[in-house]
């Protein structure tokens, strides 16, 4: 588990005002005690505290200090379990209503942002985009699936003359267009949902990390500076588990992936490079990602690791990625550069668990977290007020754990990034 997030990052020094919570202190009796003030853990307390129950969230930083106030901002449909594997591994019908959930998660976050005047620089359209030549194909194949198999048609494939020109580059292929898909300023929404949960009269906490909890009729949950007794527990840890809770540690690995912000460019250069303010994402394994901030520099994700320490120098980390595909921004001014935590699943599906009668877990979105870790809270949520439907189609996908757990999955997990990172520069 990565702690060492304390680059200054674009998102935090434009980030909306915050109250600020205070640490905990003594005791509390809550109906529900969640762990983790990022998109999981704000959004079940939100749906929970609206349904009446008695909620209080502790988080060992700040709201949205994780990944959900670090990552990239898409928010898209579909998983990374594509639709066809996911019949052979549950069956058409639930595949069918996995796919759905996708949807769901997306105007979720829509309504959310909508119902509760969350400014956080909402803006339309997210393009995926083929890296290679080679990748064209199975893009189209994509986009095909989709309208015949799913009766989907917000989703069009885009030749490569209309990538290249919206993209001001030629180093970009044919890519499928999801009109539905938008992107946002993460830690933004991640405080504007704090904000709604404490009017619904959530109870957060923050600079209170959790040491240990006991589970059954006198569950408790413990920080340093106190404890809260409650019905329920929910942990919404995700990248930053550790080893809280050893019995779905090894069903995720945290990876930390790397951002930079340039300088604000010029309005001539941000329609050069991104004609129509979309957020994109290509087809290689460890995938480049940006888009346009709300003042107009270029996010640029790119590049990650798999150890407890951020590289010294993130903008020498990342912006050899950038230049690969724009050189021409080589003189350009890198403001920001930071990094996060997100864990992923062997299958990169998400984790949800009830793993005893009154504790429950959601985690390893694998690059989906903004739209599947705000669903993932709205169906604890309604979990625990007896509508279990939704939950337990996402329990019912198998969530293989990382051979040798916690202890040997990270040399495994290296040795297979290191295989795919070479395909993605020689293959």
């Amino acid at each position: 588990m990565s702690l060492n997030n304390d680059q200054p990052s674009y998102y935090a020094d434009s980030a909306n005002a915050s109250p600020g919570y205070p640490p905990l202190s003594g005791e509390q009796q809550a109906d529900i005690c969640i762990i983790g003030a990022g998109y999981t853990g704000l959004s079940a307390a939100l749906h929970l505290a609206q349904k009446g129950y008695s909620v209080t969230l502790l988080e060992g930083e700040t709201v949205g200090w994780g990944a959900s106030g670090r990552n990239g901002g898409q928010v898209c449909p579909g998983h990374n379990m594509g639709h066809a594997e996911l019949i052979k591994k549950v069956g058409r019908n639930a595949a069918d209503a996995l796919w759905r959930s996708s949807l769901d998660s997306v105007q979720l976050v829509k309504d959310l942002i909508d119902e509760h005047q969350i400014s956080c620089d909402l803006k339309q359209g997210v393009m995926h985009v083929s890296a290679k030549p080679g990748h064209v194909a199975e893009m189209r194949e994509s986009v095909e699936y989709k309208h015949k198999v799913l009766n989907y048609d917000k989703i069009r494939f885009v030749p490569d003359s209309e990538v290249q020109a919206m993209l001001g580059t030629d180093n970009y292929f044919a890519g499928e267009y999801w009109e539905e898909g938008v992107h946002l300023h993460p830690l933004n929404y991640a405080l504007g949902l704090a904000s709604a949960a404490t009017k619904a009269g959530v109870v957060i906490h923050e600079h209170s990390r959790v040491t240990g909890y006991t589970t059954g009729k006198a569950a408790e949950v413990c920080t340093d500076s106190g404890r809260v007794k409650a019905r329920y527990i929910l942990l919404a840890c995700n990248g930053y588990l550790g080893k809280l809770e050893p019995r779905v540690a090894g069903k995720i690995m945290p990876i930390n992936n790397f951002i930079i912000a340039t300088e604000p460019l010029s309005e001539e250069l941000c329609r050069r490079i991104n004609r129509d303010d979309v957020a994109v994402a290509d087809s290689r394994f460890v995938i480049n990602y940006f888009k346009l901030s709300g003042d107009n520099r270029l996010l640029w994700g790119g590049g990650e690791n798999y150890s407890s320490r951020f590289p010294q120098d993130i903008p020498a980390f990342v912006r050899p990625c950038m230049l690969q595909y724009y050189p021409e921004l080589k003189d350009v001014k890198i403001d920001y550069g930071w990094g996060g935590t997100l864990a992923i699943t062997l299958n990169r599906m998400p984790h949800f668990d009830r793993i005893d009668e009154n504790l429950f877990v959601a985690q390893g979105y694998s690059g989906h977290g903004v739209a599947l870790a705000t669903l993932g809270g709205k169906l604890m949520a309604e979990a625990i007020s007896g509508s279990v439907e939704k939950f337990d189609m996402f329990t019912k996908v198998p969530t293989p754990t990382f051979p040798g757990g916690t202890l040997l999955r990270w040399p495994g997990l290296v040795t297979g990034m290191l295989y795919y990172s070479l395909r993605d520069r020689f293959f």
